[in-house]
């Protein structure tokens, strides 16, 4: 079951992407995002694909890979596609079970569904190529100037690290969940908002257990004497290479040709 939950995951591997430093890989994500949240003509979606298609090639890993990642978040994604279909005004083209369908929902449910499949992508290449202790140490070196402003840095970066990594936990909590409703005879079948309810009596026990994952986790850290003020020494220094300069200026320029497509 846990091969079956890619999103939050490390894969390792010798490509671009896993040989790039974590503070590059995570410019790629904030540029990535923006390029793809500031395109409304078709080419600012043409960078857009070409952006994830150079990523996705860069991390070496195959498509059915993405699919894998994609595939726990069709719920959400199918809804967003379906409330832009059906609820944004315009010029009718047809009507489907007395609702009617817009020129323009099907333009703006498009454009949704190519953000949010891309912004998922996005973030799962940071995840799949790039170690948790790397992670948190690209992230903690982001952070560093907050220090000055007396934020702490280490457990903001160590906070979202965790964050990321219990993405998939909760997505194998909900898993068996389900699996123990099936086996107690808990019906499953019928139509996509049949499906939908019988989800909905899962959420108190799946909040209640990665509660106590929560906990549990902390209770590890306090037992192996982890303090957050403590001043760590690295193994592994965090120094830019000759990859990660030409990275950031490749996605530096797509970022103002995305906002030069945009005026």
């Amino acid at each position: 079951m846990l091969s079956s939950i890619v999103f939050g995951q490390f894969i390792p591997g010798e490509s671009l992407l896993h040989r790039l430093d974590p503070r590059t890989k995570i410019g790629i994500v904030l540029a990535g995002s923006w390029i793809a949240l500031a395109a409304v003509n078709w080419q600012g979606f043409s960078l857009t694909f070409a952006c994830v298609a150079a990523g996705i090639l860069g991390s070496g890993f195959k498509s059915a890979i993405f699919y894998r990642v994609l595939k726990p978040f069709w719920l959400i994604l199918a809804l967003t596609f379906l409330l832009q279909v059906f609820l944004t005004p315009g010029n009718p083209l047809f009507f489907l079970a007395g609702l009617r369908i817009t020129a323009e929902g099907l333009a703006a449910g498009g454009q949704i569904f190519f953000r949010l499949v891309t912004l998922i992508i996005v973030a799962a290449l940071l995840t799949l190529t790039t170690p948790p202790i790397k992670l948190t140490a690209g992230l903690e070196a982001i952070f560093a100037p907050l220090r000055k402003l007396g934020l702490p840095a280490h457990e903001i970066a160590m906070m979202m690290s965790i964050a990321l990594r219990f993405v998939p936990t909760l997505f194998i909590e909900a898993q068996l969940l389900v699996k123990a409703q099936r086996s107690r005879g808990a019906g499953m079948a019928g139509g996509f908002l049949a499906r939908a309810g019988y989800l909905l009596p899962l959420l108190v026990p799946l909040f209640a257990k990665v509660i106590r994952r929560a906990e549990e986790l902390g209770e590890a850290m306090e037992a192996r004497c982890y303090r957050p003020d403590a001043n760590r020494s690295r193994l592994f220094s965090l120094v830019f290479g000759r990859a990660d300069y030409i990275t950031l200026g490749v996605s530096a320029v797509s970022l103002l040709a995305a906002l030069f497509f945009r005026s």
